[in-house]
């Protein structure tokens, strides 16, 4: 399914995008949403982040990541020099799945014209899958996220990172050596050093 006229100049496609993301009714995540989630950030980001789906805070704003878990993930970007308004953060399901559930196969298919569109037309150089959701989804995995995370992989010509959910790490208090917290931050060092090569044309790690 095409979500944007070809050869429409990609702002107006961006913007048709968001209306057809706001009067989405493909799946039965409508009935239930207050708002969807279209993304937030830099359309001309090299980064784009992408989770599960909202949560109860952003069913409510409209914006993703803005709980906990958004708030622990904008630290863990400027803990390496990234602000959060320079990259761009969505998730693979734009309405709240009920109590947070994980999406349904039918409901992350309704939406994933509209993620392949967001990302056609933002054109990162990297993607990152915040949890188990997006990477499996992405990369049609059957490993989870604790086998795929710190590795690099190819999806579509864009390199594609996999790192745990910060809702997990709210989770997982620890920081010793090995535990999630001290993955995530080898992992996003990895991912800092990874934009430096893309973004000065160095080597690729």
């Amino acid at each position: 399914m095409s979500v944007f006229a070809s050869g429409a100049d990609s702002g107006l496609a961006w913007e048709e995008l968001k209306k057809r993301v706001e009067n989405c009714s493909s799946c039965g995540l409508c009935s239930t949403r207050k708002k969807t989630v279209f993304g937030q950030g830099s359309a001309t980001s090299p980064i784009v982040f992408v989770g599960e789906g909202p949560g109860a805070d952003e069913d409510e704003q409209g914006i993703p990541f803005v709980g906990r878990a958004g708030k622990l993930l904008t630290r863990i970007l400027q803990s390496v020099g990234i602000e959060r308004e320079n990259v761009f953060i969505t998730n693979v399901v734009k309405c709240r799945p009920p109590q947070n559930r994980t999406p349904m196969a039918d409901e992350m298919m309704a939406c994933t014209p509209f993620l392949e569109a967001q990302l056609a037309l933002l054109r990162p150089k990297i993607v990152v899958c915040l949890g188990n959701t997006p990477a499996k989804w992405l990369l049609k995995s059957s490993e989870g996220i604790s086998a795929l995370r710190g590795r690099w992989f190819s999806w579509r010509g864009i390199d594609l990172f996999p790192m745990f959910h910060p809702s997990y790490l709210l989770r997982n208090e620890s920081k010793k050596k090995g535990s999630p917290k001290d993955l995530t931050w080898q992992d996003i060092n990895a991912l800092r050093s990874k934009l430096d090569d893309l973004t000065k044309g160095g080597p690729s790690a």
